[in-house]
This record gives C-alpha cells, structure tokens and sequence, in this order.
C-alpha cells in the first residue's frame, strides 16, 4: 500500500496496471487495495491545482481562536464553509487552523463577516494573504516507508 501511495502521490493519474508492473503484482490486487484505501480514506484522487491559474483573486490562512466548549459546534459549522478546503483543530497560540479560497476581496469579507464570525464561539480570526507559492507539493510519502 505505500509503494502504491508513493506512485500516486507522484502521479495521481498512473494506471493500476503500471502500478502492478512497477510492483510486481496482479491489477486485480492493486484494484481491491486501491479501493480499499480510498474508502477508508487513506488517500484521495484528485487534480492539485493553482488557485491564481483557475481565476481565483484570493487565497490564504485564518487563525481562529474559538470557545473551546463549543468546539465541536464551531468545527462541524467551519468544515461545512465551502471556501474552507483545510480545517483543523491546533495547539499552541490558535485554536483552528483553516485555508481558504475565493474570487475576490468582496467574497473574503463575506466569509469572514457573514460566514465565520457570525459562529457562536469564533472570538477571534487572524487572516493571511498568499501572495505567491513558493511549493505547492503533496508527494510527502508515508511515515511507514
């Protein structure tokens, strides 16, 4: 499975069957065991792209800190923010970390305004702005190889 993982991760669109040649197995197998891991949600298959390419004005970074008793209310209402493709729950200064996409400045004041400050326990959000990537890369391998 880390084998397989790493090809992916390099290449999302490889065939099974050059995945089976590479290992030396049936593409049956690699058939059953990628399905396998993208059920469990191990790994997703999907087209990694650049926001600033696709038209998008702005992206970047919030810091919010929340009510921590409400963090599982302020967790299920930011993961259903379509603009929020990242949403995690921190430690150390700020309470969530969550990256964000949008058109324009008008739509960044909207998320930030009407979407996330109008949930019950946001008490605060510290916004940054990408400017430029420098890497934009997914191909970490796996702690297991």
């Amino acid at each position: 499975d880390s084998e397989m993982i790493l090809m992916l991760q390099k290449d999302g669109r490889i065939s099974n069957i050059a995945i089976a040649k590479k290992l030396g197995i049936a593409e049956s197998t690699v058939r059953t065991r990628l399905k396998r891991l993208i059920d469990n949600k191990i790994v997703q298959i999907v087209a990694v792209s650049s926001p600033f390419d696709l038209g998008f004005q702005v992206a970047g970074n919030f810091k919010i800190n929340i009510d921590l008793k409400k963090k599982d209310t302020v967790m299920k209402e930011l993961v259903a923010i379509k603009e929020l493709w990242y949403v995690v729950l921190t430690t150390g200064g700020t309470d969530v970390d969550a990256d964000f996409i949008v058109p324009s400045f008008e739509d960044l004041e909207d998320l930030i305004f009407e979407k996330i400050n109008k949930i019950d326990g946001i008490k605060q959000i510290q916004t940054s702005l990408i400017m430029q990537y420098g890497k934009h890369a997914f191909d970490w391998g796996t702690a297991i190889t």
